[in-house]
């Protein structure tokens, strides 16, 4: 659902180093990045799934023949992709590293700007492609999704939240949110539309192509509010101190995707399996708890599933 062009780390602005070394901590895997901004990822050795080779015969025969999976990633929606220096971390990568260890891949990771990974993996530019893709029916007609989590959109207000705002009272105020996400192409646009269908005035929307500087805005008072995705919002107010805290309840929860390309229907479904796999060894669910995950975990994992 986000954007990342540039290597950055979440919040620098507003937690400083201590916030780093806290994100050092809870990374898994060594995925650091090199001058082309690609990355080859390792999955530590007590989280790494068996490798099965009939999952890795699924898929193309260019991946079968390199060992190596190109994905990409927009490395600035901590905490599912974020840069640490020059290191990928996140609960996505962390889930992405298991699907290519029980694919016996190795997976080597692009960060790019969010709007353009869809076009990569059409392209063939990457193999797959795993940021916090919410699957659409948009998405779908362009791409393979293989649903992995469930997430839902959180407001987010200045502790104390002295505006009052909260999603249905939200007219005429400044409110954060990072460029090519659900929240930016569809819930603001139609919020937009009640308030001017109600005679308010419209609510002014300051768009940015990071979820680090839409967060930074909030804090630093340019916004009156922020939204993202429901993990996204609640790592935000965790790791801001007390600037920040939660609005009203996530609501429009919706599957995660990782992206591969249309044609490639046994990459997919070779994911699909994978994952499967690992939800029944516990590889799964060993990825997402590190980064508070579990909530939105799902016990299937279909491809393009209706939405």
């Amino acid at each position: 659902m986000p954007a990342r062009p540039t290597a950055r780390r979440p919040f620098l602005g507003v937690l400083g180093a201590v916030a780093v070394a806290g994100l050092t901590a809870a990374g898994c895997g060594s995925n650091t990045l090199s001058g082309d901004a690609s990355s080859s990822s390792t999955t530590t050795a007590a989280s790494a799934p068996a490798a099965d080779p009939a999952l890795k015969a699924m898929l193309p025969q260019s991946v079968q023949d390199s060992g190596t999976l190109r994905v990409g990633t927009n490395a600035e929606y901590a905490p599912n992709e974020f840069l640490d220096g020059t290191t990928v971390k996140g609960m996505d990568i962390d889930v992405m590293n298991a699907v290519g260890a029980k694919l016996g891949v190795k997976v080597e990771f692009s960060d790019a700007s969010f709007d353009s990974l869809l076009t990569g993996v059409a392209s063939n530019r990457y193999d797959a492609a795993i940021s916090s893709f919410t699957i659409t029916a948009e998405r779908v007609a362009q791409v393979n999704m293989v649903q992995y989590y469930n997430a839902g959109t959180q407001w987010v207000v200045a502790k104390g939240n002295p505006d009052g705002i909260d999603p249905d009272n939200a007219c005429g105020k400044i409110v954060s949110v990072q460029t090519g996400t659900t929240q930016s192409d569809q819930d603001l646009p139609a919020r937009q539309q009640a308030c001017t269908s109600a005679g308010k005035p419209e609510i002014q929307v300051l768009s940015f192509d990071s979820q680090e500087d839409a967060t930074t805005a909030l804090v630093q008072g340019r916004a009156a509010a922020m939204l993202a995705d429901s993990p996204i919002a609640a790592y935000a107010v965790e790791q801001t101190g007390d600037k920040l805290e939660l609005a009203g309840d996530v609501y429009d929860s919706a599957p995660y995707g990782i992206v591969v390309p249309k044609a490639e229907t046994g990459a997919a479904d070779a994911i699909s399996k994978a994952l499967q796999a690992m939800a029944q060894d516990g590889s799964y669910e060993a990825a997402l708890a590190p980064w508070g995950g579990q909530s939105g975990a799902v016990t299937e994992f279909p491809v393009n599933p209706a939405s």
